[in-house]
């Protein structure tokens, strides 16, 4: 079973960038969809961003194509999300997940994620 922490979590203001960070351990990296799932306050889940085992195939959610970008290095066995042009509506807890599956990274589905960090909240200020 894999292991996740995430960092790089914070307060911006809108329109400002952050980067998250999720470092994994305990089982072999490159063997996994990783994903970027978001939970806001009243909300349904939301799967912001998944990559395919070999980074080459990302996917987005509609609410952050063009402001978000996952990219993962296996030799660093860690996963990014580079957020750009932030929203007030973006503060929530951002939790890196993993899972092995088949199916094609963008049909992924954030109940396919078996595994989970403790999340990394993000704030941003309007």
């Amino acid at each position: 079973q894999v292991q996740l922490v995430e960092s790089g979590g914070g307060l911006v203001q809108a329109g400002g960038s952050l980067r998250l960070s999720c470092a994994a351990s305990g089982g072999t990296f490159s063997d996994y969809v990783m994903g970027w799932i978001r939970q806001a306050p009243g909300k349904e889940r939301e799967l912001v961003a998944a990559i395919s085992r070999t980074g080459v195939t990302p996917s987005y959610a509609d609410s952050v194509k063009g402001r978000f970008k996952i990219s993962r290095d296996n030799a660093k066995n860690t996963v990014y999300l580079e957020m750009t042009s932030l929203k007030p509506e973006d503060t929530t807890v951002y939790y890196c997940a993993a899972t092995i599956t088949t199916s094609v990274v963008t049909t992924v589905t954030e109940n396919q994620f078996r595994s989970w960090g403790k999340g990394t909240q993000v704030t941003v200020s309007s």
